[in-house]
């Protein structure tokens, strides 16, 4: 059964429902008078994050973090998926359509306390924080990753296809999880609606203050890395073509000198010239070494 009692104090209940269907959400409307309008949402995999309430209901859909790897960047769903929290008066209903980890590192916590001495509004409170965490963890990845791929690019001197691919894909991650975070902060500040006190709060938007900033700067390194990469490729395909003008340089005017004594006109003396050969050879060589001087002089 996807609906499922994570635990159960004295104060408060706590259900969760994993891949909620049509039946699901009927059974939670008729079960605990939920606003079917807003049970609808939380199966919408590209609903935004947002806060409403409806009576004594208290509803914050949340996105968290997910591992899953896809080969489109497109929406906030292909990095994040929805998690939902109901909160009722002695009831908290969780959400969401695949595993969540926040809900499983919160319950290991859970584990080993008195959940007796714990209140439904910090029940909430620890579970948005885990949900910030997860973006915390994404953005500590990446920025491991965008380490790794500097070090590629400027001490092992790679400069392939792939490597600029993957800085695409680094920027598009961390420019919606920035849109994803910026998007959570009215569900954030309805958590001063609650019996909480200030420092608790305050502690939620200073995280996802600080999530923010991170992704920011990881957007902002990752910009300042794809144009450093196209520089470097400008600049090894600079010192080709810098290297085949040099060999033009040098060949260009005893190509000129071959060809010119490789007419096929009657009327050419140094064509019957007993040393035209070796005199012609050494005109060329005389230039070759003249051009080579010129340019070191230069330092070219």
């Amino acid at each position: 059964m996807p609906i499922e009692q994570k635990y159960k104090s004295k104060h408060w209940e706590w259900v969760d429902v994993t891949a909620p269907t049509e039946e699901d959400l009927q059974f939670l409307h008729q079960r605990y008078h939920i606003n079917y309008l807003l049970l609808e949402d939380t199966i919408d995999p590209n609903h935004l994050p947002k806060y409403e309430e409806v009576g004594d209901v208290k509803f914050f859909l949340t996105r968290e973090s997910t591992d899953l790897e896809k080969r489109t960047l497109n929406t906030i769903s292909d990095i994040s998926s929805k998690l939902g929290i109901f909160l009722l008066p002695k009831l908290i209903i969780t959400t969401h359509r695949t595993k969540s980890k926040s809900i499983n590192e919160l319950c290991s916590e859970l584990d080993k306390e008195d959940i007796d001495s714990v209140k439904i509004d910090d029940l909430a409170l620890r579970l948005a924080l885990k949900i910030m965490k997860s973006f915390d963890d994404e953005s500590a990845s990446l920025l491991e990753v965008m380490d790794a791929m500097e070090n590629e690019i400027f001490l092992k001197n790679t400069n392939d296809s792939v490597q600029i691919r993957r800085l695409y894909k680094l920027k598009r991650k961390s420019g919606l999880n920035t849109r994803i975070l910026n998007m959570s902060g009215e569900w954030i500040s309805k958590f001063k609606t609650l019996d909480l006190e200030d420092v608790q709060v305050m502690d939620l938007i200073d995280k996802q203050k600080d999530v923010i900033a991170d992704f920011d700067h990881l957007n902002a390194q990752t910009t300042n890395l794809i144009s450093m990469f196209l520089a470097l490729s400008d600049q090894k395909a600079n010192q080709v073509m810098k290297l085949l003008a040099i060999y033009s340089v040098y060949f260009l005017p005893i190509t000129f000198i071959a060809g010119v004594y490789g007419m096929n006109f009657d009327n050419m003396p140094e064509l019957h010239h007993k040393h035209g050969y070796f005199i012609t050879i050494g005109v060329m060589l005389t230039i070759v070494a003249v051009t080579f001087i010129y340019m070191r002089r230069k330092r070219w």
